[in-house]
């Protein structure tokens, strides 16, 4: 037992905590922004579409939760920033960041991938994350505080055998969460990053059949499933909690046993 070991947080709630989720318009957005709701955050929707984005402010104003809209593409440095300069005038402040947006991009071979697929996965996801951050920033230094979670993928961790743009992409922001942990530590802003592998969501019933699901369950995944999104959200919820304050530039990876990798 460590000697401060009593002085402990008394729950994972966000109450009075504002939190930004980029894409969080429909799928794993969506469902961070109704979790972090769920226990007391006020969130800020951004998504690029804005018809999504004002059905995830329903969802969170059905369920008491106050949202704020923030329609921009994230690969829009201008556009974006502009954004989050409106929805810190509005909200006063941002505490949690959680670098949600993406695309999925098929499974291409290389010799399909040409310079306007690969320009737009490094868009969205690498560029993306990266003014999204700096856009925050200077809030949660004045604060002396600030959760950021960054979203990559079981893709930047083990072997896929196509779409080498998107690993190539989740892997710089695996990258960047180890280097905005220890840039930003003197500030007591905690940069972590979350991996999923494969989760039940619309799009993956979409682009899949029930068979082959099956197939790759049994072939690949050792707990036999796929993750359901709360449990993913679950994990991010926790590493912007201050439950966390102690935990930061780690990956984790919550994909069933598919991929596991050692210290």
């Amino acid at each position: 037992m460590t000697e401060n070991s009593t002085n402990q947080p008394a729950n994972s709630r966000f109450d009075g905590q504002v939190a930004l989720i980029t894409g969080s318009g429909k799928g794993m957005g969506r469902s961070h922004a109704e979790t972090l709701a769920a226990r007391g955050a006020r969130i800020v929707v951004q998504d690029v579409d804005r018809a999504a984005a004002e059905e995830t402010a329903d969802s969170l104003r059905a369920a008491g939760g106050d949202p704020i809209l923030a329609i921009a593409d994230v690969s829009d440095v201008g556009a974006f920033a502009e954004a989050i300069r409106a929805v810190e005038a509005a909200a006063g402040r941002i505490d949690i960041l959680v670098n949600n947006a993406g695309i999925a991009g098929g499974s291409p071979a290389m010799e399909e991938i040409d310079e306007a697929n690969y320009d737009r996965m490094f868009d969205v996801h690498v560029k993306g994350a990266f003014f999204a951050t700096k856009a925050v920033l200077p809030g949660m230094k004045a604060r002396g505080g600030g959760k950021i979670v960054n979203i990559a993928s079981v893709a930047a961790m083990g072997a896929v055998g196509s779409r080498a743009h998107y690993c190539a992409a989740k892997g710089a922001v695996l990258a960047m969460t180890k280097s905005w942990a220890l840039e930003f530590a003197p500030w007591k802003i905690n940069v972590n990053c979350v991996s999923p592998g494969w989760v039940m969501t619309p799009m993956v019933h979409a682009v899949t059949t029930a068979e082959w699901r099956k197939t790759h369950i049994d072939a690949e995944i050792p707990l036999g499933r796929y993750a359901e999104p709360w449990e993913v959200s679950a994990l991010v919820a926790f590493l912007c909690s201050a439950e966390a304050d102690f935990i930061t530039g780690q990956t984790v990876s919550p994909n069933g046993g598919q991929v596991i990798v050692g210290i």
